[in-house]
């Protein structure tokens, strides 16, 4: 028998979530700087370099590697042989333990996590502020131990999951290359792909998230070749996936996915559930096993495992002054082209957009001193400044969600350029094309390298949102890219 105590594995929780926040896997790492070298597309290698270099400063800085620093995901296997102490503590669950260990990482003074999650989804969507609840899948095992797995999953790529029952002699991997086309950027490759083979619906979704967490091991796994059907299929879609030409955030070039895990269970004789998610390039877990001895030892890597990669601007890149620009300044914009964005621009995403729609609709003023007229909006919900941070970590979010506001803002609030993440839908771009605006890109993943573009930071308008108020940023040198210029070209 086993004794756990349960202060030590809430803070075993609650100091992974932090480890996880600012250290990427190794071996994610490691995959990263392999595809830098090879990559050839001139966008997408500085695309990966901006990966790479923000992972740094975030090891070395300690601070969140993505604004969006995801949804609570735990795996347990809990030893049969386990016995909680819990003698004069509140905690009377494991589920209460681990919402704890969460509540513990996020409201962290020296390292505030983005509180993303919200009660009440199809009504008031309330956020918790604090990150809980978890999700929390326990299975009970023969043992003495109790072996963690966590991850904080981002909502860019977690909405990109999909779930498809097919029939028994269908082709998963014209399922899978066909999915992954339609997918777009919003999921911030280059990543991981998780699939999930068998079972039931909700079996299959997840051993797919499980599977993201196993080690990324495609290059071993293509020097020793398959053994099995299941490593016959992570080779072909590993390959394939890349030939598709979709690369870094969706910029082209020779890797979108830096390895395809799958796990598979018994199912069906009728059917074939298969369920695939995508890690994005803000990859985090790691695994960790409770025997009794105290709280959980989580080594930090070394910097010295990271590649000397440095990054800058191009020769070519053009510097923007937002204080002055004019929609006359803007036709000159050519897709592709790289842009230094300094000056002031106004941010804002979904229910800052749900909120401005619901005043126009009811012929009601935007609050004081909020006017987008002639003026930039920015997707982003950053997450708390410490120290002398003007804002923390403040990178894009994707710009696909707020397609459906795009007529108003333009239409009713005069907005001439937006930035965001990932691609805009058809009839966006037709509106773009038609009011002669913009639409820019940041580099999902590089959220603190952006943050320290960003000089000061104040809220405008509707601080109840919390991260999703409309702020007022004034930037110096902020890296972007024009995805949509004025013609309509993407």
């Amino acid at each position: 028998m086993t004794n756990i105590k349960a202060e030590d594995f809430i803070q075993s929780i609650a100091d992974a979530f932090q480890f996880i926040s600012y250290y990427h896997p190794i071996d994610y790492i490691k995959a990263l700087e392999a595809a830098y070298e090879r990559e050839q597309s001139v966008i997408a290698k500085d695309a990966i370099a901006q990966i790479l270099v923000n992972s740094r400063m975030c090891a070395e800085q300690r601070r969140p590697i993505c604004q969006d620093t995801g949804i609570a995901v735990v795996f347990l296997k809990i030893g049969m042989d386990v016995k909680w102490q819990v003698q004069n503590s509140p905690w009377t669950s494991i589920t209460d333990m681990v919402n704890e260990g969460v509540r513990r990482a996020y409201t962290n003074l020296d390292n505030p996590l983005r509180a993303s999650i919200l009660t009440d989804p199809i009504g008031s969507r309330q956020n918790t502020k604090d990150n809980t609840p978890a999700v929390i899948h326990m299975e009970v095992v023969p043992g003495s131990t109790v072996e963690v797995k966590i991850a904080a999953k981002g909502g860019g790529s977690e909405n990109k999951s999909k779930l498809v029952m097919l029939n028994p002699n269908d082709s998963i991997v014209d399922w899978v290359l066909d999915t992954i086309s339609k997918l777009g950027a919003g999921w911030c490759p280059p990543g991981i792909l998780g699939l999930g083979i068998g079972g039931t619906a909700e079996k299959a979704m997840l051993l797919a998230k499980e599977a993201l967490m196993t080690p990324v091991d495609i290059h071993k796994l293509q020097e020793h070749g398959a053994n099995n059907r299941v490593e016959q299929l992570r080779l072909e879609l590993y390959d394939k996936i890349n030939a598709l030409g979709i690369g870094a955030q969706g910029l082209g070039g020779l890797t979108t996915v830096l390895d395809v895990k799958i796990l598979d269970y018994p199912t069906h004789a009728a059917s074939l559930p298969v369920a695939m998610i995508p890690n994005c390039a803000a990859t985090r877990h790691t695994h960790f096993t409770l025997d009794g001895s105290g709280i959980a030892n989580l080594i930090p890597p070394t910097l010295e495992d990271w590649p000397k990669i440095t990054w800058q601007a191009g020769t070519n890149t053009r510097r923007v002054n937002l204080d002055n620009i004019t929609k006359t300044d803007i036709l000159q914009w050519k897709a592709g082209e790289s842009l230094l964005l300094s000056g002031k621009l106004l941010t804002g995403r979904d229910a800052a957009h749900k909120k401005i729609a619901e005043l126009i609709e009811q012929g009601q003023p935007l609050p004081d001193g909020l006017d987008f007229n002639g003026r930039f909006i920015y997707y982003v919900g950053p997450v708390d400044a410490v120290n002398k941070e003007a804002v923390g970590p403040a990178g894009p979010t994707t710009a696909t969600r707020m397609d459906k506001f795009t007529n108003m803002v333009l239409e009713k609030m005069g907005i001439i350029g937006m930035i965001g993440k990932a691609e805009r839908g058809p009839q966006t771009i037709e509106l773009i094309k038609k009011h002669k605006v913009t639409y820019l890109i940041a580099v999902g993943g590089a959220a603190y390298l952006v943050s320290k573009a960003i000089r000061s930071a104040r809220v405008l308008a509707f601080p109840e949102l919390g991260m999703e108020a409309v702020y007022e940023f004034e930037v110096k040198d902020m890296p972007v890219m024009v995805a949509v210029d004025t013609a309509g070209d993407s």
